[in-house]
């Protein structure tokens, strides 16, 4: 899985007027659903792909959705950004094969799986700096600890801070900061769903937040609710 993609899937899902930094992608698994996008309310439709910052929500009160969210200013997210035309906030897709003819996957019906692998499929080859693996392999062993700061990933690769930060947006298209909030982002998330009884308090103390206000601050900047909207809204049957 790409680190810039987090992925649900959700049943019986109604979410309320929102936006978020992130691009997002849903899409139906079986049955249409509504969304009202900037304002426009979408009958029926299968998906959408929609920029960040738009206001939108989505009723889907029977069925399965996919929801993709990706980071902007990854390479992925740069990616998508080019798919859209001049003044373009949204890309409704009216029916599965709409679908799967934007995302240039087979036609024979929604694999969620396939279209991360064809989003994937369209970022160039990429043979990342040994250093920029050496952090990412820390943050995935260490992303829990709150005292992280960038001159930590600067002494484990002997670079400046500085030096390392433009090594890093070179070759992820994104910040280092960035990378190791989506990281606890996606934990934080996972441990939200899977583990119901646990207080979202100590989530966020053992993902690497301060408390549970930054990370209801992430959450909402990120994806357009906090976790405690994301844990009793709906029922969320998978986290990719």
């Amino acid at each position: 899985m790409n680190p810039f993609i987090l992925g649900l899937q959700a049943r019986n899902l109604t979410v309320e007027i929102h936006h978020h930094s992130a691009y997002q992608i849903v899409l139906s698994n079986d049955t249409p659903f509504n969304s009202t996008i900037s304002g426009k309310l979408h009958e029926r439709i299968h998906g959408f792909l929609i920029k960040p910052h738009v206001n939108h929500f989505c009723v889907a009160e029977k069925g399965t959705l996919n929801v993709l969210n990706i980071e902007p200013y990854s390479n992925i997210g740069l990616e998508l950004a080019s798919r859209f035309k001049e003044n373009e906030a949204s890309i409704v897709f009216d029916s599965p094969v709409e679908t799967n003819v934007f995302f240039q996957t087979p036609k024979d019906g929604l694999d969620i799986s396939k279209i991360i692998d064809a989003l994937l499929s369209k970022l160039p080859s990429n043979d990342y700096d040994e250093r920029v693996k050496k952090i990412v392999e820390y943050i995935k062993e260490n992303y829990f600890k709150s005292d992280i700061t960038p001159q930590t990933f600067a002494d484990i690769v002997f670079l400046s801070p500085s030096r390392l930060a433009a090594l890093f947006k070179e070759q992820t298209g994104s910040s280092l900061s960035k990378y190791l909030l989506w990281t606890r982002l996606r934990q934080a998330i996972y441990l939200t769903l899977s583990e119901k009884d646990r207080s979202l308090t100590d989530i966020a103390y053992d993902t690497g937040f301060y408390d549970l206000p930054q990370l209801n601050k992430y959450m909402y900047e990120m994806f357009g609710m906090p976790p405690k909207a994301l844990k009793f809204s709906s029922d969320l049957i998978q986290v990719y």
